[in-house]
């Protein structure tokens, strides 16, 4: 990431022309917001003095605390590339959300990441780094620009042109991403038709969950281009794979990975040994915040790849965390089960409080499962003490709410809003009528 003065900001707003500056930020549901302003109000909100409503933004305040403040984090600024040069360009700036006293925002994602980070810095870890695998899917849009459920391929993994035919879209989005700082690592064609996949360079937690968004903004920009609608909804269609956006973590301390010893078989350090177990004890319960949609809980099924067991390997791919081959700097777990959908500062914030707590209380990670899952029955399960995954969102719900762990992490503002919204969405869900059953019922009774 660029590191940027204030003097730095304005020469690089005059060279490049830049007109209008977004001040964005993340609400508790991980919808991106933003504040825009004109460049000649640029100066005020590099120096915090720049509020806005916080009563209008999804789990935040009520409206007799609505005065919130932006505080620009100034190492994000960035001048999106797709901008119009004769209309002037436009940049956006990362901010953190805090209160007329100046203290933070107990809501605020960014800074509930923090708040664990600090934690984890308190125990000696400089650097908790995070490689995302975020994937998406492409769909044609109509005359009107709205998004139709025709793909725009039937290609299918490592596919190439013509069957995949968001080849070019996916070309643009990686240039474009580049341009803005990602070092892209690979990119391609994923499983399902008009799915795909973009993986960038793993960095510290916060960085990566800001890229997340700026990379969500990109996608779906450069998808509008091309005619596409892009959707990260974790499951938009029926028998086939659902998107997923697993997670590669590891703690470092200076230049040292804390979770590698080649002594190990492995090469799994015990440091890395107890955050894995505090992984998979914790899984249950974060499991409202890595999947978090009435939607998630339909790709978290048996048969399409997505992990709904609670177990880990080094090599199968059916438990939730897999630890890749890679050793040394490189080894690292890969937790399976977020998906796109999820908020990626809480979604973060609650893997690494569940592996700090399996490290704090040096828990005892479970003997690795080689077997399939997929084809072991409930008994062969039972018998392995392999747990399932909530299979609903309301489920999930409940075990978050009964994790003391996960819910410190979140602090009592963000869970009770939480918990909130997301109840009145099952609470939709379960009340509405859907097509499913009047196929099924209307001419049969």
């Amino acid at each position: 990431m660029a590191k940027y003065t204030k003097e730095q900001i304005f020469e690089i707003v005059e060279q490049q022309n830049v007109s209008y500056i977004r001040l964005q930020f993340t609400d508790l549901l991980g919808t991106i917001k933003n504040v825009e302003i004109p460049r000649s109000q640029l100066a005020k909100a590099l120096d915090n003095k720049m509020m806005f409503d916080g009563s209008s933004i999804e789990g935040f305040v009520r409206i007799e605390e609505s005065d919130m403040y932006l505080y620009p984090d100034l190492d994000t600024f960035i001048v999106y590339p797709w901008t119009s040069e004769g209309e002037g360009k436009i940049a956006g700036i990362t901010c953190d959300i805090y209160m007329p006293d100046g203290t933070p925002f107990a809501g605020d994602p960014r800074g509930i990441l923090k708040k664990v980070l600090k934690e984890a810095e308190e125990m000696g870890y400089t650097s908790f780094n995070v490689g995302p695998e975020p994937e998406f899917f492409l769909f044609k849009t109509d005359e009107k620009g709205q998004p139709t459920m025709e793909l725009n391929d039937q290609g299918g993994y490592f596919d190439l042109a013509p069957l995949d035919l968001g080849e070019n879209c996916r070309r643009e989005i990686v240039l474009t991403l580049e341009k803005m700082g990602f070092e892209i690592e690979a990119s391609h064609h994923e499983v399902a038709p008009g799915q795909h996949e973009i993986d960038f360079k793993y960095a510290n937690a916060v960085t990566t969950a800001d890229s997340i968004q700026s990379f969500k903004l990109v996608v779906k920009n450069i998808a509008r281009k091309y005619g596409l609608h892009a959707t990260f909804m974790p499951k938009p269609l029926f028998g086939v794979n659902g998107s997923g956006m697993h997670c590669h973590q590891s703690l470092f301390k200076g230049d040292e990975n804390a979770f590698y010893d080649e002594s190990d078989e492995l090469g799994l350090s015990e440091t890395g040994r107890h955050f894995l177990a505090g992984i998979l004890a914790h899984a249950r319960a974060f499991t409202a915040i890595t999947n978090p949609l009435v939607n998630s809980y339909k790709r978290l099924v048996p048969g399409y790849e997505a992990p709904c067991y609670v177990a880990w390997s080094a090599k199968n791919r059916s438990p939730l965390v897999r630890i890749p081959a890679s050793r040394g700097l490189g080894t690292r777990v890969e937790v399976r089960s977020p998906d796109p959908a999820a908020n990626p500062y809480l979604a973060l914030a609650v893997m690494l409080k569940a592996g700090l707590d399996g490290i704090k209380n040096k828990l005892a990670l479970p003997p690795q499962t080689d077997r399939n899952i997929y084809v072991m029955d409930e008994a062969e399960r039972r018998d392995a003490g392999i747990d399932s995954l909530p299979g609903s969102l309301t489920e999930a719900l409940e075990v978050l709410q009964s994790d003391v762990v996960i819910c410190e992490a979140l602090g009592e503002h963000a869970l009770n809003h939480f918990v909130q919204a997301k109840s009145i969405e099952w609470d939709m869900f379960r009340t509405a009528v859907h097509p499913w059953e009047r196929d099924q019922y209307i001419s049969l009774y």
